[in-house]
């Protein structure tokens, strides 16, 4: 049985992943198509570097030729936002990427889009989860690739320089070339590079690339750009005088940055800078979308310039929905997505890489000295954050505890409010906040604190774990 995520179906290689639940996943597209009478508007299709990412993106084109829906088939593979992007350029109702994003290698899967560019919402995905209880691989419709394109039912299409002429015209390149930027960037063995190098070459930065070849084990590592991901790329930077490390995802919908000093800049950190370099040095108005596992400070920061920080649960979706709801300026997450108003309306690594390095070009300012003046103007903010492996006895249990019987540790701080939006949040009148809520695309309990400084933040965190006994 296939299911959706908060990011699209992941599912292990040979398992979950295989040949006959694309196909399934495909005809039930198909299905959900024709009831909304939209399937004369096409359908696109990306993938990345992953195993089988190729071959599965041409198992959901035959089948969606076979029923006669016309694809647009990406021919080189693509990162996740380029394919959102062209979802929305070419005004098709659906489309997918081939991409189990920062998951392990021995992983794979499917994220829908929907017309404008953006993730599924759990409405759409749980049709697609209906239709599939229906299909048998007998009723699998489906044409041989070759064939489909000689029929014209799939058109082979290149939008890469759309996509990059889009960037390149929302972020100032003046400003960037006139700064004259020393840049390293850590693809991750994923999809980035070609796009990344592009814009900033053309913004006269100076650039170099490691990890770019293509390695379907991502380099042994998790391809996840996070503190204990980038060693390698922490290095580089300060032995050979960087401005800016850059790191991406798998699919290049999210990124870790490192400031010049060697130093992980947390993706709760890049998106309030972000958001504070719109709102006070380019003049910009507009709230700020977060979820319940995002900084706060993001809430302070809004506060500060009399805009509102609105919350809502983990999934892109929910941002982008909201976003477009109140006209919000800038929308991210904890894990490292954000988009801003105006742009597809769904997370990109790469466009969020371009505006770091206008707002670099722009302010004059180090990474360093952009966090120190936010830090002096909202306070400090310190999050902990801890992931737990379960089974199916532990997930039970772990439910009942959290959900059901709602019980909560004593933290020692004054409780403000308790939350079961999404997973167990706890607000504490001080202003921090705890939550615990299962990953939707990982078999793994996530644990987030954040308070005023770091050892109240993992001391929240300690306290949790114990009661969990985890």
């Amino acid at each position: 049985m296939i299911k959706f995520g908060t990011g699209g179906w992941r599912a292990f290689i040979g398992e979950e992943f295989t040949k006959e639940n694309v196909q399934i996943l495909s005809q039930a597209v198909a299905a959900l198509m024709k009831s909304q009478k939209c399937e004369n508007s096409g359908f696109v299709i990306g993938y990345d570097r992953r195993f089988l990412s190729d071959k599965a993106a041409k198992w959901i084109a035959e089948v969606l030729a076979g029923n006669k829906i016309k694809v647009f088939f990406i021919e080189k593979v693509a990162p996740t936002p380029l394919v959102m992007f062209t979802v929305k350029s070419l005004q098709t109702h659906y489309g997918a990427a081939v991409t189990a994003s920062h998951n392990p290698a021995d992983y794979n899967g499917v994220k829908i889009f929907t017309m404008g560019g953006r993730d599924a919402t759990e409405e759409v995905t749980i049709s697609l989860e209906s239709y599939m209880k229906d299909i048998s691989p007998k009723d699998v419709l489906h044409i041989d690739f070759e064939q489909g394109k000689k029929s014209g039912m799939i058109e082979v299409i290149d939008p890469f320089n759309d996509y990059i002429d889009n960037i390149i015209n929302m972020i100032d390149m003046q400003a960037i070339k006139e700064r004259k930027l020393k840049i390293l960037l850590d693809p991750m063995y994923g999809v980035s590079k070609t796009s990344l190098q592009t814009i900033l070459i053309t913004a006269r930065c100076e650039m170099d690339i490691i990890n770019d070849r293509h390695d379907t084990l991502f380099g042994g590592r998790l391809p996840s750009p996070s503190t204990h991901t980038l060693h390698r790329l922490k290095n580089m930077v300060v032995e050979k005088g960087y401005d800016i490390g850059i790191g991406t995802d798998g699919d290049a919908d999210r990124l870790g940055i490192i400031d010049e000093k060697g130093n992980f800049i947390h993706p709760n950190d890049i998106l309030a800078m972000l958001y504070y370099y719109l709102l006070k040095y380019k003049g910009w108005k507009g709230g700020v979308v977060r979820n319940v596992a995002t900084t706060h400070l993001l809430d302070k920061i809004a506060q500060g310039f009399g805009e509102e920080c609105y919350e809502v649960p983990v999934g892109f979706k929910h941002i982008s929905s909201k976003m477009e709801e109140k006209n919000a300026l800038i929308g991210g997450e904890s894990s490292g997505g954000l988009t801003i108003r105006g742009h597809i309306k769904g997370k990109d690594g790469i466009f969020a890489a371009s505006l770091l390095i206008e707002q670099l070009s722009v302010t004059g300012k180090s990474l360093s000295g952009l966090l120190d003046e936010i830090h002096q103007q909202f306070g400090f903010f310190y999050t902990a954050e801890s992931d737990f492996k379960f089974n199916s006895e532990n997930k039970e249990k772990l439910m009942k505890k959290l959900y059901e019987d709602k019980q909560i540790p004593e933290f020692g701080y004054s409780i403000a409010e308790v939350s079961n939006r999404d997973g167990l949040k706890v607000y504490f009148e001080n202003g921090g906040w705890i939550i615990a809520r299962f990953s939707g695309t990982e078999p793994l309990l996530r644990l987030f604190a954040e308070m005023d400084n770091e050892a109240a933040a993992e001391e929240v965190l300690k306290k949790m774990k114990d009661f969990l006994n985890i």
